[in-house]
């Protein structure tokens, strides 16, 4: 009755927007995909490189994804292969959600000189061809794991930076802002606490689809021959598996759908979050 009579005039409190589908799908296989790689030790014990069966057996009960021209597991091999991706996209997203956030947040609430200088940076960044320049960094420094995360988590925080610096700039003219300047507050501690807090919904959303692209990027330069060879990722085993696609096509099959299902997984939930934003907002 209250609920009614509320809304006769025009006064119903807002509810919150139901979960859509691509929340609720791209949530759910993302969460498996990360339990999937967190617990690769357990499902699938034992070293990924020690040989574990004849060569080239198809999959069977034995062996579900089949072995590779080594008798090496693949389903092992794909497991563990998940928690490398899952360092790569998840360091590559925290770094990128932080550095964009703070040069963001400072050039939009600063505004002036400071915000044209760290604007015109971040323009550069963004133009910077970061597969390219992975490969080289890779090529001149050495194929491991740090200095790939290092390119791309350096390179990867442009869009969050101008995402969150359009947020702030309507959040600091909002009147529990103004009243927290009224009352003396300094200006740091605003930013941190009043301001930034309420544009992180769609910064996470930007940073979710970091790590897909972390993840494409990080397979590519594997699959290419400029991974680390000290760890067992899916580009690595694809590039392993090039040589037999017509003898063995489940040694292409099953990584290149990890990928595509990883990927998928989490641009299906950053793009729920991007509208459950936008639910909220309406």
């Amino acid at each position: 009755m209250a609920e009614r009579w509320l809304a006769a005039r025009g006064w119903a409190p807002r509810r919150p927007p139901a979960l859509s589908p691509s929340l609720l799908v791209g949530g759910a296989l993302t969460l498996a995909f990360v339990l999937l790689a967190l617990l690769a030790g357990t499902l699938a014990p034992g070293d990924p490189f020690a040989a574990a069966g004849a060569p080239f057996a198809p999959p069977s009960a034995a062996h579900p994804f089949g072995t590779d021209d080594l008798g090496r597991d693949l389903l092992r091999a794909v497991l563990h292969g998940a928690r490398v991706s899952l360092i790569v996209g998840a360091t590559v997203a925290v770094v990128s959600l932080t550095l964009g956030l703070l040069i963001g947040g400072v050039a939009g609430y600063r505004g002036g000189a400071v915000d044209d200088l760290l604007m015109r940076f971040t323009e550069l960044v963004l133009v910077l061809p970061r597969f390219f320049l992975a490969l080289v960094v890779v090529a001149l420094f050495g194929a491991s794991l740090a200095n790939l995360i290092a390119v791309l988590a350096l390179t990867s925080w442009g869009i969050i930076a101008r995402v969150a610096r359009a947020g702030v700039l309507t959040v600091k003219e909002r009147e529990y802002v103004l009243a927290a300047r009224a009352l003396g507050g300094a200006g740091p501690r605003i930013l941190l606490r009043h301001v930034l807090p309420n544009v992180l919904t769609p910064v996470v959303a930007y940073a979710a689809l970091q790590v897909g692209n972390a993840i494409l990027v990080e397979a590519s330069l594997s699959f290419l021959g400029f991974g680390d060879p000290n760890l067992v990722s899916w580009g690595y085993l694809l590039n392993n598996a090039q040589a037999f696609v017509r003898r063995a096509w489940w040694l292409s099959v099953f990584p290149g759908a990890a990928i595509v299902l990883a990927v998928l997984s989490i641009n299906l939930l950053a793009d729920g979050i991007r509208g459950r934003r936008a639910g909220s907002r309406g």
